[in-house]
């Protein structure tokens, strides 16, 4: 392979993507039987150009949309996730204050941190505030997909070179089958994005076509039936 190719470092590049797969990177993991859904940050701070996280994620909240239909018809778990600090930082850690210098724009309260209105949260759909990238860090996500025998975590929302990517890697961590619809993830880097997305699909999660995810939320057994498989 000549040098070039290995560069261009995104899931469009076949022969890179070969490349890995020969050396035993790019495994499947597959849906299992009991899926929750979990939107990472799509409030204003992150939707919204003019902030310092902020870019024009219209295109992800369309797809975020399909998904939460197909989940909702299917009493498929649903969770949201936003990050938020006291004004004042005295919660976020020195040192991670420091190197994260956008943070003062996260404040607990404030409608930078709101969810997008069109995701409409249901009764039911848990909310998790987070101050780590990563939405099982610190937080009851964990004990909330083990309440309800959740085996397969699906995956949207923002920033796939962050807070996407290092939930992908905590969720295989804790052997989840890890999925992640790759129209429904979205950055404010074109070339991160592509990156990040290439390196999820090699390490943590299968990263798969809107339409293969939603197909997959359409056809599963009901509610009861999954309850006693």
């Amino acid at each position: 392979m000549q040098t070039d190719e290995l560069v261009i470092h995104s899931l469009d590049n076949q022969e890179l993507l070969a490349y890995y797969q020969e050396r035993g990177w790019c495994g499947r993991v597959g849906f299992g039987r009991h899926p929750a859904v979990l939107v990472i940050d799509l409030a204003k701070a992150w939707m919204e150009p003019q902030y310092k996280v902020g870019s024009d994620l219209g295109r992800v909240l369309d797809s975020v949309l399909k998904v939460l239909a197909a989940a909702r018809q299917n009493d498929v778990p649903v969770f949201f996730t936003t990050m938020a600090y006291e004004p004042d930082m005295s919660d976020a850690g020195a040192v991670f204050n420091a190197k994260l210098r956008h943070l003062d724009e996260f404040v607990r309260g404030s409608d930078n941190v709101e969810l997008h209105p069109a995701l409409q949260r249901r009764a039911g759909e848990v909310l998790i505030v987070k101050q780590r990238p990563s939405a099982f860090f610190g937080t009851t996500l964990l004990s909330q997909l083990v309440a309800r025998n959740v085996d397969t975590l699906i995956i949207t929302g923002c920033s796939t070179s962050g807070c996407i990517r290092a939930t992908a890697e905590s969720s295989i961590n804790e052997n989840l089958h890890t999925v992640v619809p790759m129209e429904a993830v979205g950055d404010r880097s074109p070339s991160a994005h592509a990156a990040n997305l290439f390196d999820i699909n090699a390490r943590y999660a299968d990263v798969l076509p809107l339409h293969q995810v939603l197909a997959y939320l359409e056809r599963l057994p009901s509610t009861a039936e999954r309850a006693r498989s």
